[in-house]
């Protein structure tokens, strides 16, 4: 494997879990703003109708967001493809799983 491929993909190692991360916690973050409004809602004796446009444009940004994780996903899925054709890695291997195995044995020796 040429430098410039080991470059790329310890670079793709690092980005792809860290992009899936960062998708999940905006998931995370829009239901809880979410729960958040409805509570407000229901604790504040309002009508039922208050915020209820804010509501479904939330709901939308939630699917949004839920396409955008199916779309990474999928680019992993591609990158793996492309990481066993070019760099050789094997098929059940890929850099971000390697990522996440460095990760984890970093995590351990802290814990």
């Amino acid at each position: 494997m040429s430098y410039e491929i080991k470059k790329a993909t310890d670079q793709i190692g690092q980005d792809m879990p860290h992009t899936e991360y960062s998708i999940d916690q905006a998931l995370l973050s829009v239901a809880d703003l979410m729960s958040t409004l409805v509570k407000a809602r229901l604790n504040t004796g309002v009508p039922a109708s208050t915020g209820q446009a804010a509501i479904l444009r939330l709901a939308k940004a939630q699917m949004t967001l839920v396409d955008a994780s199916s779309d990474v996903l999928r680019v992993h899925g591609e990158l793996k493809k492309l990481g066993t054709e070019y760099a050789g890695f094997p098929d059940h291997e890929c850099p971000p799983a390697q990522a996440a195995k460095r990760e984890d044995k970093h995590l351990s020796i802290v814990a």
